[in-house]
């Protein structure tokens, strides 16, 4: 069994990257890859537990995307998350976006915290990233705090009152350019593969076309299956990679507690995860 979506909390899963192989140790993955989110600080800490226990460990990452296509006389913005898998030797270009993202996160966390203190929460910066204890810092962190400060109960509380797209304390974050988030995973020896497509929230007829239109610009593969897609909906992305000629992986978007439901090694449907999807997800090589 293997797993090509996972999260440490090197940016907002529960367990710390060593922890989280040896979870998938447990229930026996043999191969896995890291995928934190604009972020690989936890690929050292991770391949140094994987190699003690003799779990392949795939260096990869989850990169926040902002895109614009056309369609007829019209421009359509998208957001979505790119995965980096199979990262062999990080380029300038990779590191730099990084650190841009994680400068610009910072700038949109304390203006977060801005609309906060502005509607009488008393909230402090400090001691969000004290509560987080490093990494980084993402609404789910956000909806944590607010559990903490006494206004909600729960997550998804915290998103639907306040943090959630329109909310009171929502601010949009800029993410990176595909072009270069492509090429700098290019660059890295990486191969750069659409994240859960249907968050794309596109119709079925419209989704090829701008999925040819990104191969196009750089993309390699989808993440076919993922547990929020149905088992149907995999099967359509399955088939939709196969006359594109793209390269399918597999995932749990594993997070640990803060993602009930996510187990290690399954995806949509519930099914584990086969070592097919290596070769599938041009990752044998790494096997």
């Amino acid at each position: 069994m293997i797993d090509l979506h996972t999260h440490s909390n090197a940016s907002d899963g529960n367990f710390s990257p060593s922890e989280l192989v040896l979870q998938a140790h447990a229930v026996g993955i043999h191969t896995m890859a890291l995928t934190d989110h604009d972020t690989i600080d936890g690929i050292p800490e991770a391949e140094s537990e994987a190699a003690r226990l003799g779990v392949n460990l795939i260096p990869g990452t989850e990169i926040d995307i902002n895109w614009q296509y056309r369609a007829g006389d019209r421009r359509h913005n998208r957001e979505f998350h790119l995965l980096g898998l199979g990262l062999k030797a990080p380029s300038p270009n990779f590191t730099g976006m990084l650190a841009e993202i994680k400068m610009e996160r910072k700038r949109r966390n304390i203006l977060m915290i801005g609309k906060m203190r502005a509607a009488g929460v008393d909230a402090d910066y400090s001691e969000l990233c004290g509560m987080v204890g490093g990494g980084c810092i993402g609404r789910p962190h956000f909806a944590q705090y607010l559990i903490k400060l006494g206004k909600v109960r729960s997550i998804q509380a915290a998103f639907d009152r306040f943090l959630g797209k329109g909310k009171p304390f929502y601010i949009q974050k800029a993410g990176a350019d595909f072009r270069r988030a492509a090429a700098a995973i290019h660059e890295s020896g990486g191969l750069a593969v659409l994240a859960h497509p249907t968050t794309l929230y596109v119709s079925w007829g419209r989704l090829p076309l701008i999925l040819a239109e990104l191969k196009n610009q750089g993309l390699d593969g989808i993440e076919a299956w993922h547990p929020i897609a149905t088992e149907r909906a995999c099967l359509r992305l399955e088939e939709i990679a196969g006359r594109l000629g793209l390269l399918v992986t597999a995932g749990s978007d594993f997070h640990g507690e803060k993602r009930p439901g996510r187990r290690l090694g399954y995806t949509g449907g519930g099914r584990p995860i086969d070592d097919s999807f290596l070769e599938r997800g041009g990752l044998a090589a790494h096997n």
